[in-house]
């Protein structure tokens, strides 16, 4: 049996095909992705399975097999694109290791390692270097207040320390105030060592973070921010040192420690404020579980579990694994896994994924030849595409991969003309050594930490979490939106949508469903249940308040019992259905198959009804008594208030629309009609919609919002994943951002805070540039002094400072 070509999965012995599409396919979902998107992954256009891929090295050529094992690490510590460098080279310098491939966009390092030559609880430590702290993907660390504390204790006391000397003895000497004490005696020395001391801790100490990651960009040979504001801190601490030992009073420790606390203080606040909106995740709770329950009753460990079998799946319990149903029939829900909206009714013989939800009966599960749930093969898949997704190279790290190389080549200039004009050589060290001391002003620091945690601010307060620093510069470039419909696009939530009726009374055709379905706890029958009982205290609220009751769906008006619900006696509960007998009568309320036969008629409009109900995506569910069926109830799940508002304002900012759901055709076409969308794939499975967003992210910049688990692997796939936090942990911890509340217009607020965000990251950037422009000049030409250093770099500071406290982004 061939697999999937979109997705890999079993295409069964009748696989979907068409003359102008290569290859077999799974399902008329993948059919349709294939024949729209064609091939954008290589030669085939097909990315290697997760079964291929887990077999061999991400460099290898194919053929090469590798028969190890894969272990995904999550890593803290990681910032930019030269930490997934040194990562990579650091794993692979280790034995036992074939290959490994970071992000530091999702914190995750996939390495391939030989398990006879090292053990998997070994790899954590054996990465944990240079600041960085590797652990088991599955159960991360929480990160610690480490930096808090070097901020506060080592940056803020030891450098209140030195600043204060400054301002007692040294700042006054600027004005032209005669010191306190003899700076050029021994006196001075003391104050001095006092103050390098200070500084020291401070740079070494505080500032050993930056360090690292200047350290870190040399060894991947990519220079980056913390370089720059490395090479300001060492060069005005090694000139101070120097020149305090030629006995010379113009010291820059005072630069040393304000950048460096600047700086710090800007990493802190926006690591602060991230925290603070990550918070708001934290009661999420994973979907997964350790231990399963055999056919007997007994619980064993889920690993213990062999391909064949018998476990007992209650009703509320998530399959653990997939395979066949051998005993029971009940109502599957598989949202979370397929993005089916409606749940499935599943007999003897039929095939379960794990993951779904058992709704209302036992049954008894064998489990598959590969004992695999298909919710942990989404975990993989997740934690393949975080680990393969390279973080974008941040703005200010562009402008160090030029700047840095600049200044350095302006010092050395500088330094060289001046030797050459007959300077003595240290006089020429001390003016390289200044070009590079204002080469980074704190402004250059703080520029990026600032923007961002005002970008994360603004975001927060529309219930809007950015879990990842790339939303900010790649949601601008955003060419196309993929929405799901389950949980995204709709609520998710099945409920009564209305009534249909052939003469009959629309309220007591409800409430006689409603008696009966009270004895089933399938998710339609609690949908009617509950839509009845709502509509019972809203009548009673209108009436309690002397109003008239609202008219039925069907435009008949109500008559409002005088009683509560009829009691229903002798209830028989099926899969297809629920009998009772309600005042005398025998009452059937269920599929359309249990009204065929001469016994029942089924009126025209009814039939027409449910035909209608069904090709909305829609169960039409029927109620019927005395020989006929006497109306029909809808269920489904509802589009969210505002949908099209959302997505016509998503097309005005020149953005494709496109809609990817699980659910079948029928539901999807009340999307596919309208005109801001400009595609829709619908019956398209959970393994094949990362493939999906691979192949559209192949020519176009993407982001994908969804909220299910089985959505995760596409947001992971996306430029851009944006997750509902309503939906699944799996969901949220793929996203790059993450909307609190069930309101779907904060997409388009989402990338009107980016695009705000990124507009205020530049005009930072530029006010730190225009000081370069008048300090570096100044300090080549040798009038640059340490108080007109110090007041430069404040008044660019405090720019920055007042342009990111602005509101990145207001209503209109």
């Amino acid at each position: 049996m061939p697999p999937c070509t979109l997705c890999d999965l079993p295409t069964g012995d009748d696989p979907h095909t068409a003359p102008d599409v290569d290859g077999e396919f799974c399902c008329r979902g993948c059919l349709a992705v294939a024949r729209s998107l064609g091939d954008a992954q290589g030669d085939d256009g097909i990315d290697p399975g997760l079964d291929e891929v887990e077999e061999r090295r991400p460099d290898a050529e194919p053929g090469d097999e590798f028969d190890g094992e894969t272990a995904f690490l999550h890593v803290d510590g990681m910032h930019c694109a030269t930490c997934e460098s040194f990562l990579e080279m650091t794993a692979g310098e280790q034995p036992g290791v074939a290959a490994a491939e970071a992000s530091y966009a999702t914190d995750t390092i996939r390495v391939d390692y030989d398990p006879d030559a090292v053990g998997a609880d070994e790899l954590p430590e054996r990465l944990s270097v240079a600041g960085y702290s590797a652990s088991h993907r599955a159960d991360p660390d929480s990160e610690g207040d480490d930096a808090v504390v070097r901020f506060l204790i080592g940056g803020g006391f030891f450098g209140m320390m030195a600043m204060l000397w400054y301002a007692v003895f040294l700042y006054p000497t600027y004005f032209g105030y005669d010191p306190f004490l003899d700076l050029g005696g021994i006196t001075g020395l003391y104050l001095f060592t006092q103050i390098w001391v200070f500084a020291s801790i401070v740079l070494f100490y505080t500032g050993y973070p930056i360090l690292r990651g200047a350290y870190v960009s040399l060894r991947a040979r990519q220079p980056n921010m913390d370089l720059l504001v490395s090479l300001a801190a060492v060069s005005s601490y090694s000139y101070s040192t120097l020149a305090m030992f030629l006995g010379r009073t113009d010291l820059y420790f005072d630069v040393t420690i304000a950048v460096i606390l600047v700086v710090t203080a800007g990493n802190h606040y926006e690591s602060l404020i991230k925290r603070r909106a990550t918070g708001a995740l934290s009661e999420l709770t994973t979907a997964t579980g350790r231990e399963v329950r055999t056919e007997a009753g007994e619980t064993v460990a889920a690993d213990a579990v062999d391909p064949g079998d018998r476990l007992l799946v209650r009703p509320g319990e998530r399959v653990p694994f997939d395979g066949t149903i051998v005993e029971g029939a009940a109502a599957v829900d598989e949202a979370l896994v397929t993005g089916e909206s409606l749940p499935a009714t599943k007999r003897e013989g039929d095939a379960v994924r794990g993951g779904t939800v058992v709704t209302d009966a036992p049954v008894v599960v064998a489990v598959g030849e590969d004992a695999e749930s298909t919710l942990d093969t989404l975990v993989r898949m997740l934690w393949e595409i975080q680990s393969s997704r390279s973080g974008i190279q941040r703005l200010v790290d562009k402008l160090a991969t030029v700047f840095v190389p600049l200044v350095v080549a302006v010092a050395v200039l500088a330094a060289g003309a001046t030797l050459a004009l007959g300077a003595p050589p240290s006089e020429a060290a001390l003016v390289g050594l200044t070009v590079l001391i204002v080469s980074c002003p704190c402004a250059l620091g703080l520029a990026s930490p600032l923007a961002v945690a005002a970008g994360i601010r603004d975001a927060a307060r529309r219930g809007i979490v950015i879990v990842s620093d790339a939303v900010f510069e790649e949601a601008t470039d955003v060419d196309t939106v993929v929405l799901d419909k389950t949980g995204t696009l709709t609520d998710g939530e099945m409920r009564l949508l209305g009534t249909e009726t052939d003469g009959a009374d629309p309220e007591t055709v409800r409430d006689r469903a409603a008696a009966l379905e009270r004895a089933s706890i399938h998710p339609i029958a609690e949908a009617i249940v509950a839509g009845v009982t709502s509509r019972g205290a809203g009548r009673d609220r209108e009436e309690d308040a002397g109003r008239p009751p609202a008219a039925t769906d069907g435009g008949a008006s109500v008559a409002t019992p005088a009683e509560p619900s009829p009691a229903a006696a002798d209830v028989t509960v099926t899969d297809r259905g629920v009998f009772g007998r309600i005042d005398g009568d025998e009452v059937v309320v269920g599929h359309r198959s249990l009204f065929e036969g001469d016994a029942w008629a089924v009126p025209e409009s009814l039939d027409g009804a449910g035909t209608k109900a069904r090709e909305a995506g829609r169960v039409p569910v029927y109620v019927g008594w005395d020989g006929a069926v006497r109306g029909m109830l809808v269920v489904g799940d509802e589009v969210r208030d505002g949908w099209e508002a959302v997505v016509e304002d998503l097309a005005a900012d020149g953005r494709r629309v496109v809609v990817l759901t699980g659910d079948s055709p029928a539901a999807a076409r009340q999307f596919e009609a309208h005109p801001a969308i400009d595609e829709t794939f619908a019956g398209v499975p959970p393994e094949a919609k990362a493939e999906t967003v691979r192949r559209l992210t192949a020519t176009e910049r993407v982001a994908m919002v969804g909220d299910g688990s089985n959505d995760a692997p596409a947001l992971a796939a996306a430029d851009i994943g944006v997750s509902v936090a309503s939906g699944t942990d799996l969901a949220v911890d793929a996203a790059d951002a993450v909307l609190l509340e069930d309101r779907l217009s904060a997409v388009p607020e989402l990338f009107a805070v980016t695009r705000g965000t990124n507009r205020r990251l530049k005009q930072n950037l530029g006010w730190a540039l225009v000081y370069n422009a008048i300090a570096v000049p100044m300090a080549v030409s040798g009038v640059l002094n340490p108080l007109f250093a110090a007041a430069a770099m404040a008044t660019s500071s405090l720019l920055v400072v007042s342009n990111s406290a602005r509101t990145v982004y207001k209503d209109e």
